[in-house]
């Protein structure tokens, strides 16, 4: 408590939001040692609770703060298989639970800690590739996101010959194709495929498996696709150009700046999977010059603030159907150490954003075939006198928000699965619905477990 919080923060506005470099910047070895320092090793850590990994980061903050870089990184990575992700992009539930954030919010930098643990494992190489001895079985994978590629691991680790099947033309999932650069360096993945790739794991590339019909030759299977459906808004109007799907724009993006589709800066075309039928195939989803409005308040929303301003938007609107969250720090309906539900502003709402709640879409408005706007109108919520979802209430005029460019970023549908054979296994959003990284992680690791457990009868 004697030793102020101090967060890196972030490069200046006026200069991230011409590229797409990581916003987040670093401290030095001593500034971050002192922030490892703030951990008190609590007799109950209820960070370790928060964490779907389980984190040790009381242990792992005091081999930090003792300048024992290695041991620090073998505590983290005894229960987090890609500390480098999650160390850029969790929301840190630790740092939400940690008895400092209950007695001053200032919780210790947990997040920015486990970054520069990793960070400076790799550098000085007590990351290595390791070779296990084979148990003569063999295992897929269906899909590379984080659970499936913790699952791969740590099969891999126990023995097994693990071959991963991926549709896309590289592996991470969301992680790739979902988070913009801003946020995760792809070059952060790439560095641990490789790795993984040395250790035995061999991939597949550009190969769609029906989870009805897999592959032969395998003693079990992970299924690890993740939710692919993302919740779309059928109001009129849908069909015009100019409105998206939120990773339409976010995979499309990652895809011209790690090469995997080169644009034509005349036509701003490219060939792209994002782009599906009924919005121009092989379109280029661009916001320079536009006003662009965002349907969702999540963090998929936040994304494509960020994306817009990089890429030379006018203008960009937020709006969200549920009502405002509480300003914080402390939320009345979860209290600590629950995650609170409170107002959060991102590094891309610090770029300029208009952000409103309580806002119901009626229906998108366009001029030859191009959208021009949305028709929307305030509302309110109202206790369903029968329980369940409360009752949605008008509460103001419809009005027009002006935008040639508009993404849904609504979450994504979970997905149903049929009654698989027991040697069948399901993992990460693929099983429990969209959730956060760190979850999916979590859940590869887990169902790893349960395939060793099955094939060990």
């Amino acid at each position: 408590m004697e030793v102020p919080r101090v967060e890196a923060g972030y490069r200046p506005i006026h200069d991230r939001i011409h590229d797409f470099g990581e916003v987040e910047q670093t401290l030095n070895t001593h500034d971050r040692k002192m922030q490892a320092s703030r951990c008190m090793d609590c007799g109950v850590p209820f960070c370790h609770w928060a964490c779907p990994l389980g984190n040790k980061a009381p242990e792992w903050n005091d081999a930090l703060y003792k300048g024992e870089w290695e041991l620090a990184y073998r505590l983290l990575n005894q229960t987090n298989d890609f500390p480098e992700f999650t160390g850029r992009i969790c929301p840190a539930l630790c740092e939400k639970a940690c008895v400092l954030n209950l007695t001053d919010h200032a919780p210790t930098t947990n997040r920015e800690n486990e970054a520069a643990i990793t960070e400076a494992a790799w550098r000085e190489n007590y990351i290595a590739p390791q070779q296990y001895e084979r148990n003569g079985k063999k295992v897929a994978v269906i899909g590379a996101g984080p659970a499936g590629l913790v699952a791969a691991n740590r099969l891999n680790k126990m023995g097994y010959q693990v071959t991963v099947f991926e549709k896309n033309e590289a592996a991470g999932g969301l992680l790739r194709y979902g988070i913009p650069n801003f946020k995760l360096n792809k070059k952060i993945i790439d560095r641990r495929i490789n790795l993984l790739v040395e250790e035995g794991i061999e991939f597949q590339y550009g190969v769609s498996i029906d989870p009805t019909n897999l592959p032969e030759g395998f003693d079990a299977y992970v299924i690890s696709t993740g939710t692919p459906q993302a919740r779309d808004l059928n109001i009129p109007g849908r069909e015009l150009k100019g409105v998206h799907l939120a990773l339409e724009l976010l995979s499309q993006q990652n895809q011209v700046l790690t090469g995997e589709l080169i644009e034509d800066p005349k036509k701003l075309t490219v060939s792209s999977p994002s782009l599906k039928g009924g919005q121009g195939e092989g379109l280029r989803v661009t916001c320079k010059g536009k006003d662009v409005l965002v349907i969702g308040g999540g963090d998929t929303g936040s994304d494509c603030i960020g994306t817009a301003h990089r890429q030379g938007c006018k203008s960009v609107t937020q709006i969200e159907i549920m009502p405002r969250p509480v300003e914080g720090p402390e939320d009345p309906q979860n209290p600590w150490p629950s995650y609170p539900r409170v107002l959060k502003t991102t590094s891309s709402h610090e770029e300029g954003c208009t952000r409103r709640w309580n806002i119901n879409s009626l229906e998108f408005l366009g001029k030859d075939g191009k959208l021009t706007g949305v028709r929307v109108q305030p509302i309110d919520w109202k206790p369903n006198p029968e329980g369940g979802r409360p009752l949605m209430v008008e509460a103001g005029d419809p009005e027009v928000i002006k935008c040639e460019a508009c993404f849904l970023a609504m979450g994504f549908l979970k997905p149903q699965h049929p009654e698989y054979p027991k040697n069948v296994f399901v993992c990460g959003d693929a099983q429990n619905g969209a959730s956060l990284v760190v979850r999916a992680m979590a859940s590869g690791r887990d169902t790893a477990q349960k395939v060793d457990k099955f094939l060990k009868g």
